[in-house]
């Protein structure tokens, strides 16, 4: 019974020890950029420093990211990211109350090179995040004699895309027969919006956002083309200025 005892006191006192050693084997925290910029308005540039946690030290992925902010009058926020490769941030007045917002960027996935962003602003010393625009109407299926007909509007006709070239791997895939009837309901694949890119609107408008969303056949490979749009931030809501359909070469 004594000896007993003394092996869970033993195993007792070397929690904290084995604790501590897990915590040391964890990554430091690394410095992965710094910005000077006015994200206040208060006509004095803030420091924004970009740091981040690295799955392994043999990888350039990191699982966790984060913002510091720091103004010269003592304001401080903190703005936790979803983690990624390559993370960067953009300094662009995207909801147009006259100061710079502040747009986070990390590759999510490599090979299907998609990548993941959050919005955020400071308004009268609150820090507050934007939502993304998200595409409500996009509409794309298969048709007969090879054909896949994409809608991106409900105001804009459809785009045909031929997809007699690959027409085999339709057959065997049994979406189509050999005569290019279709066999059965499918519809290709909507991916997620991949990216956004800030541009310049105008001088007047400002800076809106650039999305891109690819569309592609029974397989991610198969690509078909993109949907691009161009988004503008009005009365607290992201609206389309323009959409268009681009195919693939």
């Amino acid at each position: 019974m004594k000896n007993g005892i003394r092996l869970l006191v033993f195993a007792l006192l070397l929690i904290p020890f084995t604790v501590m050693a897990e915590e040391n084997n964890k990554p430091a925290p690394k410095h992965l950029a710094s910005y000077n910029n006015d994200v206040t308005g208060d006509t004095e540039k803030e420091t924004i420093t970009l740091k981040g946690v690295s799955f392994a030290d043999d990888t350039k992925y990191y699982m966790d990211t984060w913002a510091f902010l720091s103004s010269k009058d003592g304001g401080e926020w903190e703005i936790q990211y979803d983690g990624g490769y390559e993370p960067q941030m953009h300094f662009h007045d995207l909801n147009h109350d006259g100061v710079k917002d502040i747009l986070y960027q990390s590759l999510s996935n490599k090979k299907a090179n998609l990548y993941d962003y959050q919005l955020h602003t400071v308004q009268k010393n609150q820090l507050k995040q934007i939502p993304l625009p998200k595409q409500t109407f996009i509409q794309a299926m298969f048709k007969d004699d090879f054909q896949v007909e994409v809608k991106i509007a409900p105001d804009k006709d459809p785009s045909i895309v031929d997809i007699s070239d690959r027409d085999s791997r339709y057959i065997e895939l049994g979406i189509y027969d050999q005569n290019g009837e279709l066999i059965e309901e499918n519809a290709p694949m909507i991916e997620p919006i991949a990216s956004f890119k800030p541009v310049k609107i105008n001088k007047q408008k400002g800076y809106g956002l650039k999305s891109k969303q690819r569309i592609s056949g029974a397989f991610r490979s198969d690509q078909l083309g993109t949907v691009e749009t161009l988004w503008y931030f009005e009365k607290d809501q992201w609206i389309i200025l323009k959409t268009e359909w681009v195919p693939s070469n």
